[in-house]
């Protein structure tokens, strides 16, 4: 199936998963996708991904985690940047998430980032997304 925002289809499948209670969720990998997954596990959002090689594209899986409480560890997610309206950040103009409790995901000319890495290092781009 051929999917226009691959970003929104990502976030929007770990939404779902989490409010079914799912253990993991599948999505076709790219390159983006899997920098994302990684900034959500360094963040402890998720458990674990893995990549796993298919025909004809290769398969993102994502284990989701939850709390003592059985909740969703994410409890909002939501694209910022979309197809038809780009939003792009300088380093003193990207977000801070529900005053620092929250993560935004960057994408910077040295790669995909949080909020805080890209401000730390200086440089701005287009705010991906927010994770709360």
């Amino acid at each position: 199936m051929s999917v226009n925002d691959p970003i929104s289809d990502m976030l929007t499948r770990v939404r779902n998963a989490g409010m079914a209670r799912q253990a993991e969720t599948t999505m076709p990998a790219t390159k983006i996708l899997i920098e994302i997954a990684k900034i959500l596990k360094e963040e402890g959002y998720i458990n674990d991904f893995r990549v796993v090689e298919r025909r004809p594209q290769d398969q993102l899986g994502i284990s989701l985690r939850y709390g003592a409480d059985k909740r969703h560890t994410i409890r909002e997610i939501k694209r910022v940047s979309k197809p038809g309206l780009r939003v792009y950040a300088g380093k003193d103009a990207i977000p801070r998430v529900r005053s620092g409790l929250g993560i935004a995901i960057v994408s910077t000319p040295q790669g995909v980032l949080t909020g805080y890495e890209a401000r730390r290092r200086g440089i701005g781009g287009e705010v991906l997304c927010t994770v709360f």
